[in-house]
């Protein structure tokens, strides 16, 4: 018998941090149009929050579903959970969203006519954090990869 595979502490901080923006998503939703505006969903969002539309839970539910989903690629990654399918494709796709998203700041800061001044402390944070959940599940995959392979050479 096989030793059980060694946990991933990248891709477990990855999942747990995809776990902790999922249940924040949802928090928006319970605290309403000033959740909304906190976190930066915009004004649009905040007034059909308001306004009681579907629009805003739904896109937020939607929101949080995936990245729930993201979290249990990663943890399928860790050895946390069975193996789901197109792993490794699904830890590359995620791992370049958020590291495309996290560097989003770079081209704010380029096009932005005021320069560093006209970028919003939300682009800031939130480009940062994302940065940081891209670097987990990326630095996660890389030291996971030969695991990974669905042809794995077990020791006789």
């Amino acid at each position: 018998m096989a030793p059980p595979a060694p946990r991933n502490p990248w891709l477990i901080a990855g999942g747990l941090l995809s776990l902790l923006a999922a249940a924040l998503h949802l928090v928006v939703i319970g605290i309403g149009p000033d959740g909304y505006r906190f976190f930066g969903a915009g004004e649009p969002m905040a007034q059909m929050a308001a306004a009681g539309h579907w629009y805003p839970a739904v896109v937020t539910t939607g929101i949080a579903t995936i990245l729930t989903i993201w979290a249990a690629y990663a943890f399928s990654g860790a050895g946390v959970l069975p193996r789901l399918p197109l792993l490794r494709t699904g830890l590359i796709l995620i791992s370049l969203i958020y590291l495309a998203r996290g560097l989003v700041l770079v081209p704010a800061m380029l096009l932005h006519p005021q320069g560093l001044a006209g970028i919003t402390p939300f682009i800031w944070w939130s480009s940062l954090i994302v940065l940081a959940y891209g670097l987990a599940y990326a630095v996660g995959t890389w030291t996971a990869w030969p695991r990974l392979s669905r042809r794995q050479v077990r020791d006789r």
